[in-house]
C-alpha cells in the first residue's frame, strides 16, 4: 500500500513538473530571468560598480549571445492569454518583431565577439546596443509592468 502511494505520488509530482516545463509562458519567462542574471552582472562592470573582470565578463557576453535564440520559439500561438507580459502585436505584427529578435541577436552577437578582445572601451557602447534592442523591443512589444 506504502509503496502504492509512493509511486502514486511521484508519478503526480512527474505529471506536474512536465505540464509545467510544456508550459511555453513559463519557458520563455524562465529564459528571460536568466537574461536578467547575465546581463545585470554585466551592466554592473560596465558601469564600474564591480570590477571589470575580462574573462567573466566574456563568458557571461557569451552566454548572453546563446540565450538570446531561446525564447522566441516559445511565443506560439495562444500563449499571449495569462500572465504573461507578451503584447498582442507579437502575432498581429510578426514581421516586425522578428525583426526586432534579429537586431537583438545581432547586438548580442557583436556584443560576444568584442567581449573576447577584452577592450573595455569597445565594449561600453556595444553593451549599450544590446540593451537598446531590449528597449526597443520592450516598448513595442511588452506590456508595462
Amino acid at each position: 500500500m506504502r509503496l502504492g502511494k509512493l509511486l502514486l505520488s511521484a508519478a503526480l509530482a512527474a505529471s506536474c513538473s512536465l505540464a509545467f516545463a510544456a508550459d511555453p509562458v513559463a519557458q520563455r519567462q524562465d529564459i528571460f530571468k536568466d537574461y536578467k542574471k547575465t546581463f545585470g552582472p554585466m551592466g554592473e562592470m560596465v558601469k564600474g560598480n564591480t570590477p571589470y573582470n575580462q574573462a567573466e565578463f566574456a563568458k557571461l557576453a557569451a552566454h548572453l549571445e546563446e540565450i538570446s535564440k531561446q525564447p522566441w520559439q516559445h511565443f506560439t500561438p495562444g500563449t499571449d492569454k495569462g500572465k504573461t507580459g507578451a503584447k498582442p502585436e507579437i502575432w498581429s505584427k510578426p514581421a516586425e518583431w522578428k525583426k526586432q529578435i534579429a537586431g537583438h541577436q545581432a547586438a548580442t552577437a557583436e556584443l560576444a565577439k568584442i567581449a573576447a578582445s577584452g577592450d573595455l572601451a569597445a565594449i561600453k557602447p556595444a553593451f549599450g546596443k544590446v540593451g537598446q534592442s531590449c528597449k526597443s523591443c520592450h516598448d513595442s512589444f511588452r506590456k508595462a509592468d
